[in-house]
């Protein structure tokens, strides 16, 4: 991780979870990172929590709501003002609703294609124009899929979120693709784990959290630093090898 000390990375949806973990893992290896969310007073909690702890990163808290565009093209430019530009772009916000296909609300649909595909796909467009006019080479673009972005449960309620995901098992081998006929070094990588012991379990379920508790209770589940681990794993690699998708998930998890 030595040479992206000092480089920035932004994670989305950063004030809890996965995110936080991923955030607070970066600034402990020196790097810069914004960290977005809607509500930012958690990443102004921990960005405290890394100075108390003697990081030598730096995090940067960022109010964004990924669902307006405009509010995301303000954030790139404000990176651009503040930080010249963005090195590494972690797409790990992510909304599950129970909104099954026969009996769920298109509003919901829609939320969760605004944020887990539409929100992915700009900070993507926007993290590549970063790097390529500053002529970075070697920047990094990671997504933080989901072992339902491989396979389909039998459960109603994730199926349009499962549908998302698929789209980000694409999305991430399609810029694969397109980043090797612009004959660029630029990576992309797809983490995909299965159950992590995070809030989203509880506000997919938030009609009824004795069921959210009880899943997590079932076995002995992921922990967002095990994500923030991967991601580690995927920006320390040497820079010819392509880690296209790693797929984890609780030994004890049987789908």
């Amino acid at each position: 991780m030595d040479r992206w000390k000092g480089r920035v990375a932004l994670v989305t949806g950063a004030s809890v979870g996965i995110g936080a973990a991923i955030a607070k893992s970066l600034v402990q290896h020196g790097m810069k990172v914004v960290g977005c969310a809607r509500n930012v007073t958690q990443i102004e909690n921990l960005a405290a929590e890394c100075v108390r702890s003697g990081f030598s990163g730096t995090l940067f808290p960022y109010k964004c709501d990924l669902s307006v565009e405009d509010e995301v093209l303000s954030m790139f430019s404000w990176i651009k003002v503040q930080h010249q530009g963005i090195d590494v772009c972690i797409n790990n916000a992510g909304l599950a609703f129970p909104e099954p296909l026969l009996s769920g609300k298109t509003s919901g649909w829609r939320t969760m294609m605004d944020v887990n595909v539409i929100a992915l796909s700009v900070c993507t467009q926007e993290a590549y124009h970063s790097m390529k006019e500053r002529y970075i080479d070697d920047g990094h673009i990671i997504n933080i899929n989901g072992m339902c972005g491989h396979r389909v449960l039998h459960n109603a309620d994730l199926h349009f979120y499962t549908a998302t995901k698929y789209a980000v098992t694409a999305l991430t081998e399609g810029l694969r693709q397109e980043l090797r006929r612009a004959k660029t070094h630029i990576r992309a990588t797809s983490i995909s784990p299965g159950l992590v012991e995070t809030e989203l379990t509880y506000r997919l379920f938030s009609q009824n959290p004795e069921k959210a508790a009880a899943t997590y209770k079932s076995i002995k589940c992921l922990q967002a630093d095990d994500i923030a681990n991967a991601v580690v794993y995927v920006l320390s690699a040497p820079p010819h090898v392509q880690i296209g998708d790693i797929q984890m998930r609780p030994v004890e998890q049987l789908t």
